[in-house]
């Protein structure tokens, strides 16, 4: 837990990756300082998100900071992520499947992962789910295409999707919440 204090940047030094000066200014100036963080980390396509959300799990984790993470994305992008994760962090994160779901000894597939990664449309759709969601503490909770959580106006009223409420449950479930978009609206 003071291994920060030596190395300032061990996330980098025990990763896979040569961060880009954004991406170290952004996770270790502009993150990293707020405890508890809530954040709209939003920049171009291509900019690096994945690798800077690894960076902030990795040395919050060893920080001993985090000890539970969600990480929801949508579904075309699990994949990518847990491989990501794994193969730059080595980060053994378990994707949510309906078997899991079926087949979690305890009733309750999140109490037994502690680093997990959801499909968007899986959570948003499914209010079963979403209370065995909220049951769980989280540490961190990353959301990646965080646009897509948008509710919209028709005059004065507001039009509220499923994902628009799944965002609004699970940021008052965590301590930490980081949202993704390469599309800022």
């Amino acid at each position: 837990k003071l291994a920060h204090y030596f190395d300032p940047y061990l996330a980098i030094h025990t990763s896979l990756v040569d961060p880009l000066p954004h991406q170290i200014s952004a996770v270790y100036g502009e993150m990293l300082p707020r405890q508890p963080l809530r954040f709209l980390l939003a920049d171009d396509p291509g900019a690096g998100k994945t690798i800077m959300a690894g960076l902030l799990i990795k040395e919050l984790i060893i920080r001993g900071d985090v000890a539970r993470c969600l990480i929801i994305a949508p579904g075309s992008l699990v994949e990518q992520w847990q491989d990501e994760l794994d193969q730059k962090f080595n980060l053994q994160f378990d994707i949510l499947t309906n078997e899991g779901l079926q087949t979690a000894r305890t009733g309750n597939w999140f109490q037994e992962h502690s680093l997990c990664l959801c499909r968007l449309d899986k959570l948003s759709r499914n209010e079963e789910v979403q209370d065995k969601l909220m049951v769980a503490d989280w540490d961190l909770v990353i959301v990646d295409e965080a646009h897509k959580m948008s509710a919209s106006y028709f005059g004065s009223e507001k039009k509220e999707t499923k994902r628009f409420k799944l965002g609004r449950k699970i940021s008052e479930h965590t301590r930490q919440l980081l949202l993704l978009t390469a599309n800022p609206a």
